[in-house]
């Protein structure tokens, strides 16, 4: 490990990119403790500690939200306006062609679509909060004044947020979105395992080590199943011309990752289920009747562990299938592979081949999916076999945690190799 942390730091440009990334990491976790003014509320971190939604929301924007900070809604805006274009892809085939087939230029221009969404869904969010704490007693009131100038700054924080993600995209290595939630994971790491260690019972030593044991088998699980693959053989035939032939049959492979989608249905279905929960808290809190009825039955719902976890699993499997979709396409790559002279034995260039890559697809997708719905909804199971409270999302956590650090390795790889070539 240390050699291959040598070799790494020895090559000056990836050197540079990963302290790239680390002091924009830094800089956010300063963002992090910068309060929005006006605010002198003290139970806020106390709130958070007790309520599982707002738990999500503060390990998200990195520990922002329990100390009110301009950065409190992190990147959720942007997660969720990307949500919505994803979600538009289906809808409008204009919108799929300008994503898959019109090159650079067209992605730039869905990312484009994709930033200018988010400022809204931000002022959106910041006005939903500051509402929310106000009614509940967690902040103090504010004037129009100050909720005008809050909203402003924590929507430009939102925004900063988003614009140093796409900085580690263009300068640094790594998914910088990605790499800004794991590092706000990482920070809220210290004080839940101080939370954690307060309430241990030693009497239920046996208990806990179980339940470490189980830790382990997890992680080693989401690694394997993140790293596993399902081959596709594709040969490639002689290619003739005129009176000569040129090359020989070659057989390579196709891969299809189980997780081909990544993390990105998790932190989807997180996003997605952050809605309802704000929306319960908001009305719960209003002086009309039917406002109070909707977030009675929302919280009814939604407080339910079978039901939200019912509904949890169904997203995260929802997303994974769409996500696959609209990353890897089996007509066509079944043309790309006609195209090329290429086809998989015992199938038939065209409808054959895409028919026999999205049966294969299929089967790979649904245990990937599965997967990732079991382990986000481990804490869930073990509270319910075992009694014991567990971290809040921490299923969730560790699939995002680790699926980044394993997809930052390959990057890193990746640079190294190029290097060498």
């Amino acid at each position: 490990m240390f050699k291959y942390i040598k070799s790494v730091f020895s090559e000056k440009s990836i050197r540079d990119r990963i302290l790239f990334v680390l002091f924009i990491l830094a800089i956010t976790r300063v963002l992090s403790i910068i309060p929005i003014p006006s605010i002198s509320g003290e139970d806020i971190a106390k709130v958070i500690s007790s309520n599982q939604f707002l738990g999500l929301i503060n390990i998200f924007s990195g520990g922002g939200l329990a100390t009110m900070s301009i950065v409190m809604i992190g990147v959720q805006p942007y997660i969720t306006a990307s949500i919505i274009t994803q979600l538009l892809t289906v809808l409008s085939p204009k919108l799929k062609a300008m994503q898959q087939e019109e090159g650079e230029a067209g992605r730039k221009r869905f990312s484009a679509y994709t930033r200018w969404m988010t400022p809204p869904l931000a002022v959106m969010q910041a006005v939903g909060f500051l509402t929310l704490f106000q009614k509940q007693g967690i902040i103090d009131h504010l004037t129009n004044s100050q909720m005008v100038v809050n909203v402003i700054i924590i929507t430009a924080g939102s925004m900063l947020m988003m614009w140093l993600g796409e900085v580690i995209n263009e300068k640094g290595i790594g998914n910088g979105i990605s790499l800004l939630i794991f590092s706000g994971i990482v920070a809220t790491l210290p004080s839940t395992l101080f939370s954690v260690f307060k309430t241990l019972d030693m009497s239920q030593a046996p208990l806990y080590a179980a339940l470490a044991i189980t830790f382990v088998l997890v992680l080693f699980g989401i690694v394997a199943v993140t790293e596993a693959e399902r081959p596709i053989e594709v040969t490639y035939a002689k290619q003739s011309r005129g009176y000569a032939s040129e090359g020989g049959t070659t057989t390579t492979y196709l891969p299809l990752r189980l997780t081909q989608a990544g993390v990105v249905p998790v932190i989807f279905a997180v996003s997605l289920l952050s809605f309802p929960q704000l929306l319960a808290q908001l009305l719960a809190t209003s002086n009309s009747s039917f406002g109070l009825l909707v977030a009675s039955k929302i919280s009814e719902v939604l407080g339910n562990p079978w039901i939200y976890g019912g509904v949890y699993f169904s997203l995260i499997v929802m997303f994974t299938f769409f996500y696959t979709v609209v990353t890897f396409d089996p007509i066509k790559t079944s043309e790309n592979l006609q195209k090329s002279g290429a086809f998989i034995p015992g199938h038939r260039p065209g409808d054959a081949t895409t028919k026999y890559m999205s049966e294969v697809l299929t089967n790979v997708t649904t245990v990937g999916a599965i997967f990732l719905g079991v382990v986000a909804l481990l804490p869930i199971i073990l509270a319910g076999l075992t009694g014991v409270s567990s971290i809040n999302v921490g299923g969730t956590s560790l699939l995002i945690a680790v699926s980044v650090v394993i997809d930052l390795l390959k990057k890193i790889d990746a640079q190294m190799t190029m290097r060498e070539y």
